[in-house]
């Protein structure tokens, strides 16, 4: 078994610093889960800051881990500039109004003051963390990155802004870049030493309109916490291999992925910027609903891949509320023992896929109506997600067709039987009639309603 001296902290902060260290860094990205760990509710979690300070250090207790997030909560910022929350009892709460697109400009919008809100009890949960684990474990403070928080004041219509617009997008990324800024300095003067900035919808854009709205605003936002004397993160999720390299080029000290990307394509590029990096494990597949062999042979996927320069370990997103405890454990065992590591690598065989052919598609070209199946994470919980299904549902009202929106989430057996059957590489990805045709980019509406038509033509509709 490897041995070090090192506390926890200390080795995922030279992680960070792109170092070399003696194992990979271990971050599970503990978020509603934690309520998990401690019997009560996502809703309830998320508005105790009891209840996040006894999770994550249960979290600690169980996972070994190196590091740990505050909380997971991508709508904290959201809900004080006045977007309505849906609340859930296994995911964070999901944006379901959008002020910007109701007619209300940004400086109708409520003051952004970080006494509002939930903001307060999680100061109070990150100084008592930072205070009861601080000596042993690197904290991270999530923010909302402005282009994600920019979808949610605005709605899937900002797509469109991209093009017909772009003023009025740069105006709007100013504003929400405030905000980054504010929810950073929050963070680290309430004791933590990293912040991510956690942006899943700059996945469902191009590298130049990357370049040119999304860069600027972040290399603003991590030249500020640098300045605070903090690490920065830049946290993408979905397929953002085309924007990977631009990502690279920001200013942050890390770019942290999920398992649309292959870990190997971003270690080169970390390589070539001078980057820590880390993430990919399956999320679904492997942690929430595979067996302690899978977790352990993933875990060994990604040590192996990604070596131990500047690597952290970590699953993609927002651990799932239901992972099985046995699952993490298994992990953290593949972290620190590495006498173990070698006995699951020579006598561990990966779990044969399942066929899946008990699930049974629907025969396209026999139905009546157009079937848009949206494959998904989850909408509730994840915010390409949640765009993606809501594009589909309005161009499907606004089409001259008969149409059958359908979200299949890849947390259940049943999501993923679809997702293999229909050769769906990536989420979130939409099908129609079973081909898939918007893959991990959010199309504009009258895109996806032409496409809806000219299906419908072909199917002998009206």
């Amino acid at each position: 078994m490897a041995t070090s001296t090192m506390t926890g902290k200390e080795l995922l902060l030279k992680a960070l610093r792109n170092e070399d260290t003696v194992r990979a860094a271990w971050l599970p990205f503990v978020g509603v889960h934690g309520g998990k760990l401690i019997g009560v509710n996502a809703t309830d979690f998320l508005q105790s800051a009891d209840h996040i300070v006894a999770g994550q250090k249960k979290a600690f207790e169980l996972y070994q881990p190196d590091g740990l997030p505050i909380v997971f909560d991508l709508q904290l910022e959201a809900e004080v500039l006045g977007c309505k929350l849906q609340w859930a009892d296994e995911v964070p709460p999901s944006v379901i109004s959008h002020p910007l697109a109701n007619g209300v400009e940004i400086d109708e919008l409520p003051e952004f003051d970080v006494t509002k809100g939930r903001f307060p009890l999680v100061g109070e949960a990150t100084r008592r963390l930072a205070s009861e684990l601080g000596g042993e474990i690197a904290l991270y403070g999530l923010i909302t990155g402005p282009f994600t928080l920019l979808s949610h004041l605005r709605g899937s219509e900002l797509f469109m802004d991209l093009m017909m617009d772009p003023d009025r997008v740069k105006k709007s990324m100013a504003y929400c870049t405030q905000i980054a800024n504010k929810a950073a300095r929050f963070y680290i003067k309430n004791g933590v030493e990293v912040v991510a900035v956690v942006d899943p919808m700059t996945s469902q854009i191009s590298p130049e309109h990357f370049n040119e709205f999304v860069a600027p605003y972040l290399n603003e936002i991590f030249s500020q916490i640098r300045q605070q004397d903090a690490f920065s993160s830049l946290f993408v999720c979905g397929d953002a291999t085309r924007n990977l390299e631009v990502m690279c080029r920001t200013a942050c000290d890390n770019m942290s992925i999920d398992e649309n990307i292959p870990l190997n394509l971003l270690r080169s590029l970390a390589v070539k910027y001078n980057k820590s990096f880390g993430g990919n494990m399956k999320l679904t597949t492997v942690l929430l609903l595979g067996k302690e062999t899978d977790a352990m042979l993933d875990a060994i996927r990604c040590i192996d891949r990604g070596g131990t320069k500047g690597f952290i370990l970590a699953p993609g997103c927002d651990l799932p509320y239901g992972t099985p405890e046995e699952n993490l454990q298994a992990v953290a065992n593949m972290v620190h023992d590495d006498y173990q590591r070698t006995v699951a690598r020579t006598s561990a065989q990966a779990t044969q896929m399942d066929s899946f052919d008990d699930i049974k598609l629907p025969d396209y070209t026999k139905e009546e109506t157009v079937i848009i199946d949206v494959i998904t994470l989850d909408s509730a919980a994840c915010a390409p997600c949640l765009y993606m299904v809501d594009a589909a549902i309005k161009a499907a009202e606004r089409a001259n067709a008969k149409v059958d929106v359908r979200e299949h989430k890849i947390k259940s057996r049943e999501g993923i039987g679809y997702m293999c059957r229909l050769d769906v590489k990536n989420v979130p990805t939409i099908c129609i009639d079973g081909q898939p045709t918007f893959l991990s980019t959010i199309p504009d509406g009258d895109t996806i309603v032409k496409a809806i038509e000219d299906r419908y033509r072909q199917k002998g509709g009206k």
